[in-house]
């Protein structure tokens, strides 16, 4: 997380003042997109000095992917009050998917900040971009409600449900894809889950063999035969 953790987990006042900035960055990007997130601008919607902003977040990429992680933890906990009701996880994953698309092209200058500043992103925000990743994941495992912990085909087609959301969001913003598009896409990668499947059930026990017959040794030499 960026922020003062380096020194440490944050004071309650510190996670104050860091939800104030967010919410700061939110409004701007709300109201005018990338463009109008200045970091001047933001510290003092967040009434906070210059130089304390940056110690939280140094680029105005490193905000603004802590907004996007902000939205999507938003979007779980709705997931989690309002589960999706399909019948099986990948008509789950879709809805809950389609839903989280629909609120956020409600806000799309808000979006289309987001995602700029997750495409701008280089290894510097790393740790944020990773916990955008483990935050759409956990909106996609929430949504689908599988039986068991996911196999392995089942954690790869998460991601790529997760992978297809945020390029759904991408080629909505620059008006290459139509909302339709954008719901036949997340339907068709959620339906990987499917494809997956669930964990393959334990073998039964096989039943041991039967114990080898032994050969019946041959009558001793000079005995008498048995009677007819």
């Amino acid at each position: 997380m960026t922020a003062t953790a380096a020194d440490g987990p944050l004071t309650p006042r510190q996670a104050e003042r860091r939800r104030g900035i967010l919410r700061s960055a939110t409004a701007l990007a709300a109201r005018g997109g990338y463009e109008a997130v200045q970091m001047r601008e933001v510290a003092e919607g967040a009434q906070v000095a210059l130089g304390t902003l940056y110690r939280y977040f140094p680029s105005k990429v490193h905000l603004l992917v802590a907004v996007m992680r902000e939205q999507l933890e938003r979007l779980r906990e709705q997931v989690r009050r309002h589960p999706p009701t399909g019948p099986d996880p990948a008509s789950r994953v879709a809805e809950a998917l389609t839903a989280a698309f629909h609120a956020l092209q409600r806000e799309p200058r808000l979006a289309e900040a987001m995602v700029r500043a997750l495409s701008f992103a280089d290894r510097s925000v790393g740790t944020e971009v990773d916990e955008v990743a483990q935050a759409t994941g956990a909106i996609v495992l929430a949504a689908a409600r599988l039986p068991g912990p996911p196999t392995a085909d089942q954690q790869a087609a998460l991601r790529v449900v997760g992978h297809t959301w945020h390029a759904t969001l991408l080629v909505w913003l620059s008006g290459r894809a139509s909302l339709a598009e954008v719901r036949a896409d997340l339907h068709t990668a959620a339906r990987l889950l499917t494809l997956a499947g669930p964990a393959p059930a334990a073998a039964p026990a096989t039943a041991p063999a039967p114990a080898e017959l032994q050969p019946v040794p041959p009558p001793a030499a000079g005995a008498a035969p048995a009677a007819g």
